[in-house]
């Protein structure tokens, strides 16, 4: 018999974390991009960077996306590290809401609500464009499932005397109320959280013990108080290869929690006593004493409103402090060793846990943003690689573009790699075609690198060759035609960095279109030139092949363009 309860014990927990992440992964489906302008624009102060990630966190309900979410913007340069502290903040508010969902779960019976959720949620999955809203039901229903089963679980728990004795003679051992004991069920709460990801499920547990009377309620505080630091620790996973900034605000969100629960644990005997006063919980009563099953119900009750009035104490004290914090953390986390730029590392996609699809295709967007931009510096190292006379420099400068090459097509694979496996995600329409959008843009962005890498190579033949040197005319034609080229790469990086709404794509058509008209004009002036015997003909064709590769250079520019823009125009 009890084998069984603690089996129906652990799969109500498992439906209930299933059904908190389906409700967040399909509120951040339904308002992922709006969620993240909010993060963008409502942080102008730190009031308003806490009100944002209040509101962010009570929308998706989930702290560590939220968290997540604002690592990867400091990552990305997104948000300061001041303005990411006092979201943070915001979120340990917004995350209350999770633990009254929680409270209202054991409070009431709502298991009868949960078929008619199941029904209509699976016509709504089936109806394509209310996919989300039924994925949004379907979660929430297995949430209250959960909850359901896990409440009626603990009543047997409680009546089983088996069971009964074996928990309650553990606990027992850690009943009196010393310092150690609480250090005890803190630590005990850091790591269950730890373990399991969810802060939410230990939230549960945590009011299922207390609710049967197995657990006193001073213990379950402490549990709740370990709950918060062990939350902390998805984002300084996450943020292990990120760079400076994101580790810092990671560890701004553990450095807020543990200051919080240290004054806590200082003041907590009149800090629950507040709690139990206002919520009318006398702590004091035994099993014995009459009015004892009614006290017992209003647990879940006092567990939620600590919860929220820890959170909320913790932000508007240290809220005043954020400039402190954010030295604190800048002393305690140094900038890592310098790497240099030629060196391949991606910087905004990390191996993290618990992301979202939203996140990821956020991340891939830097990520393919600084590819990018370390294409057009690439292609700035082909336009001194033209004119170098010197010979060990032209060397060194040959042998960094053809690095440059192997990182394009590293970057390539890399994420198109993470891009992959977002894919295997449930997504949204909208999120897969972003998706498909982001993988051409990466392909045309490995072309541009091996454009300049051809370029790279025919003019080091001409120089391992000892040819004759260009013209001044022809090296004025070449300089003319890689301007246009660099001003059409100018142009990507401008709406790669920006918002596609405001860009003028008619700009990168018409430098394309210039590009287009000035080769083939160079084209049959090379002709009469070498007829002219102006130069040799080799020297001609070395000439037109890196004429030749800017124009294939320009139309993957278009390319690129046209894959950001959702658009398609037929290149010449």
């Amino acid at each position: 018999m009890s084998i069984w309860i603690i089996l129906k014990c652990l799969g109500s927990l498992a439906l209930l974390m299933f059904g908190m992440k389906s409700v967040s992964d399909s509120l951040q489906k339904l308002a992922g991009p709006q969620l993240r302008h909010v993060l963008g624009s409502m942080t102008t102060n730190r009031f308003t960077g806490a009100l944002a990630g209040m509101f962010v966190t009570a929308a998706v309900q989930s702290s560590t996306a939220t968290t997540l979410m604002t690592v990867s913007f400091v990552n990305a340069g997104l948000l300061t590290l001041m303005q990411a502290i006092s979201v943070i903040m915001g979120a340990h508010i917004g995350t209350t809401v999770t633990a009254w969902i929680m409270a209202l779960g054991f409070s009431f019976d709502i298991v009868g609500f949960v078929y008619p959720a199941f029904f209509f949620g699976i016509i709504l999955i089936y109806m394509k464009k209310r996919r989300m809203i039924g994925d949004f039901l379907f979660g929430a229903a297995f949430l209250f499932l959960g909850l359901g089963t896990l409440k009626a679980t603990g009543f047997e728990l409680a009546n089983d005397p088996e069971t009964n004795q074996v928990v309650s003679a553990f606990f027992s051992n850690f009943s009196e109320p010393t310092f150690f004991n609480a250090l005890f069920f803190l630590f005990m709460g850091t790591v269950l959280t730890l373990c399991v990801q969810s802060s939410a499920a230990i939230m549960a547990i945590t009011m299922l013990l207390c609710s049967t009377g197995i657990l006193h309620i001073d213990q379950g505080i402490m549990l709740v108080l370990g709950e918060n630091i062990g939350t902390t620790i998805t984002s300084n996973i996450l943020a292990l290869n990120a760079n400076t900034q994101a580790r810092r605000a990671a560890f701004s969100h553990l450095s807020i929690n543990l200051l919080g629960v240290v004054w806590a644990v200082i003041l907590i005997r009149p800090f629950v006593a507040f709690v139990c006063n206002i919520v009318g919980f006398d702590s004091q009563l035994t099993p014995s004493d009459q009015g004892y099953a009614s006290n017992l119900s209003k647990t879940t009750i006092v567990l939620a409103t600590f919860h929220t009035a820890f959170n909320v104490a913790n932000t508007l004290l240290l809220i005043w402090f954020v400039k402190y914090i954010e030295r604190f953390v800048c002393w305690a986390i140094k900038p890592k060793t310098v790497v240099e730029e030629e060196d391949f590392r991606l910087h905004f996609i990390t191996s993290g846990i618990m992301k979202t699809p939203e996140l990821s295709v956020l991340e891939a967007h830097k990520e393919i943003e600084s590819f990018a931009e370390r294409m057009q510096r690439m292609f700035g190292m082909v336009r001194e690689l033209l004119t170098e006379k010197d010979e060990k420099k032209f060397t060194q400068l040959y042998n960094r573009i053809e690095k440059y090459e192997g990182i394009s097509d590293n970057m390539e694979f890399e994420i198109a790699k993470y891009l992959d496996q977002v894919s295997d995600a449930h997504l949204s329409d909208e999120t897969k075609s972003k998706i498909r959008s982001m993988l051409r843009e990466i392909s045309e962005l490995e072309s541009i690198g091996d454009a300049c890498y051809n370029m790279a190579r025919t003019i080091n033949r001409k120089v391992q060759g000892k040819q004759d040197h260009f013209t001044d005319k022809q090296y004025e034609h070449l300089h003319q035609m890689m301007e246009l080229t660099n001003n059409a790469l100018q142009q990507m990086n401008v709406l790669m960095s920006g918002r596609k709404e405001s860009f003028d794509v008619n700009r990168s058509f018409n430098i394309e279109n210039e590009i287009n008209n000035y080769r083939n004009q160079l084209k049959s002036q090379n002709i009469i030139d070498i007829n002219k015997h102006e130069y040799t003909y080799a020297v001609g064709t070395i000439y037109m092949d890196i004429i030749s590769e800017c124009e294939k250079l320009g139309d993957y520019v278009v390319n690129v363009v046209e894959a950001r823009m959702g658009t398609r125009q037929k290149s010449a």
